[in-house]
């Protein structure tokens, strides 16, 4: 699949996660190297920081979670006192990451983070 097509169907796996996680304002799929590859954000938010910091989060949390042998890193959450960003691994290649609201149901996110990793995985193979 050439690049501009595996971006239009990611772009529609973002659109598809964020219909079925209520609260969650936005996501994007980055590559390990902290570059957009798909994103559904809000106007607020620029994109290539979000890329860069959730790239970052990634690493530092498998960092982390094999330093202190907790296994495979599932996530990356941080808890502001407006929201949330959430991070996962998509694959070798990609990281998925999504901003919610405070009123989020988290553990929904969750789920439907994992499927929509599995989704990123497929269309990126």
């Amino acid at each position: 699949m050439a690049e501009k097509d595996i971006g239009k169907a990611l772009t529609e796996v973002l659109r598809g996660f964020q219909g079925a996680a209520p609260g969650v304002m936005g996501s994007a799929v980055v590559s390990v190297d902290g570059f957009t590859i798909a994103s559904e954000l809000p106007g607020s938010v620029e994109e290539r920081r979000v890329s860069a910091m959730a790239a970052a989060m990634l690493a530092l949390g498998e960092q982390t979670a094999n330093e202190f042998e907790h296994g495979g890193l599932e996530r990356v959450f941080v808890e502001g006192a407006d929201g949330y960003t959430i991070v996962t691994s998509a694959g070798p290649e990609a990281v998925l990451a999504a901003i919610a609201g405070k009123d989020a149901k988290l553990g929904l996110i969750f789920l439907q983070m994992g499927r929509t990793a599995e989704s990123v995985k497929e269309a990126m193979a």
